[in-house]
């Protein structure tokens, strides 16, 4: 399995993770291209993408409008999969985590849709639709083509729940930061310290905050209740909604929000 994560951990120590979510296709193969390197190139340390699908249920009118753009231009798993072995060739050392749903999985089979993905050298999938009581067999297959399953973990996950996350779970563990669908038009809510605490107890992967992380303020709140990092997807997408170049601005934001994760000492703004 790929340790692409832990060396990221590893090499940022003190310093926040910073994650950029984008739909891949959004608004079309070559922009989306573009988009992913400039993500890197602007500071992200890790990269979350989406596949795009009809009916994503986890995800908010800014994400779900990014998928409706892709699918429009046709793309398709295959697209979105040959897009990523391409990015990974210019990016050997960025962990790269694909964001879809249990449909997508199982469409064209589950051990052929892990086995795209270790072609394509993904590090993980997160299945959002499948909660961590029937993640198993998912897990299995990943774990057969070394690819790691980001589970999601919660203030009122439950003990046993979480205690399965951190026995299933690969990567990261996705935290949200609040209840509800992606989005960045909702304030986050944090009071994660105790969910922090059970999920180092029971050695689970590093806690990544997503779901309304859209401001400098965000990251830093989050780092300081005990994040190992950030994922920000809404706030990008919007981004990309804006015009035919969106590069310059995705990677303005990409820097702030990055600068954002350095701890106090090292010069971060309060």
């Amino acid at each position: 399995m790929t340790d692409r994560y832990a060396r990221m951990f590893a090499r940022l120590g003190n310093q926040g993770a910073f994650g950029a979510f984008v739909m891949l296709g959004d608004p079309d193969l070559a922009t989306s291209a573009a988009i992913i390197d400039a993500l890197v190139d602007a500071g992200a340390d890790m990269l979350e993408v989406g596949i795009p699908f009809s009916d994503p249920v986890a995800d908010g009118p800014t994400i779900q409008a990014a998928a409706v753009r892709a699918l429009a231009q046709g793309v398709t798993p295959a697209d979105c999969f040959a897009l990523l072995r391409a990015f990974r060739e210019r990016h050997p050392d960025v962990p790269v985590g694909v964001l879809t749903y249990a449909n997508i999985v199982l469409a064209r089979g589950m051990e052929a849709f892990y086995a795209r993905c270790a072609e394509a050298e993904v590090d993980s999938v997160l299945v959002a639709d499948v909660p961590a009581r029937e993640a198993e067999p998912f897990v299995k297959a990943a774990r057969a083509h070394g690819i790691a399953s980001v589970l999601i973990a919660a203030t009122n996950t439950p003990p046993e729940t979480l205690q399965r996350v951190a026995e299933l779970g690969g990567g990261y563990t996705y935290c949200v930061a609040r209840a509800g669908v992606t989005g960045a038009e909702t304030e986050m809510q944090l009071g994660h310290d105790a969910l922090f605490a059970r999920l180092a107890e029971y050695g689970a992967p590093p806690p990544v905050l997503g779901f309304g992380i859209s401001r400098p303020d965000h990251v830093r709140a989050a780092l300081s209740a005990g994040a190992a990092g950030v994922i920000s997807g809404s706030a990008i997408v919007k981004l990309i909604e804006t015009g035919p170049n969106p590069i310059p601005a995705i990677k303005a934001f990409v820097a702030e929000m990055k600068q954002a994760c350095a701890p106090a000492e090292a010069g971060a703004q309060p």
